[in-house]
């Protein structure tokens, strides 16, 4: 009577072992095919370069049927380029994305002059990216933002010198 009883608990057993043997392995497979692109990815995937977004995105909301999204940053973050052109992030970056437009865009703005203005439209034309701050806007070469800016220093914190950024010199009215 002990080795039939010992052979029914031998069956349901070796199954539990199984099962708990093989289910870490599952969950980490799951885990690796479930993990969501980097907001830069996104970025990329809508044509537009990672330099768009500063260094440092902790984490996006996106929905990409209506294309509205949300980036996190750990805190809002400013930075000069070229000396002239002072940027600044709110921690959170909002707006709608579809391929080569980001519209209706709230947290990012620039200084113009002695004046923040909000940065409300950033569009893709070829080989350019067109800023509306509204009723005017500026072009600028698509290869200034192939790498993220840093907060605090901009794009060439290495050597305390900040990277020249070619302008269009034309700044036009939409």
């Amino acid at each position: 009577m002990d080795f039939f009883f010992a052979q029914r608990l031998i069956l349901p057993a070796s199954i539990l072992c199984l099962i708990l043997f093989t289910s870490p392995l599952f969950a980490s497979e799951t885990n690796l095919t479930t993990t969501k692109p980097s907001a830069y990815e996104v970025l990329e995937g809508y044509k537009f370069p990672v330099g768009l977004l500063p260094q440092g995105v902790r984490d996006y909301d996106l929905d990409p049927t209506t294309g509205k999204f949300a980036a996190y940053l750990g805190g809002s973050c400013s930075f000069s380029l070229e000396g002239s052109y002072q940027l600044r992030y709110k921690s959170i970056i909002n707006g709608y994305i579809s391929q080569g437009k980001l519209a209706s865009l709230e947290g990012v703005s620039v200084k113009l002059f002695f004046l923040w203005v909000d940065i409300v439209e950033v569009q893709r034309n070829r080989d350019s990216l067109g800023f509306s701050v509204g009723i005017a806007g500026a072009d600028f070469p698509l290869d200034n933002f192939e790498e993220c800016p840093q907060c605090g220093c901009g794009l060439n914190c290495n050597d305390g010198k900040l990277e020249e950024v070619r302008t269009n010199p034309l700044v036009s009215s939409y």
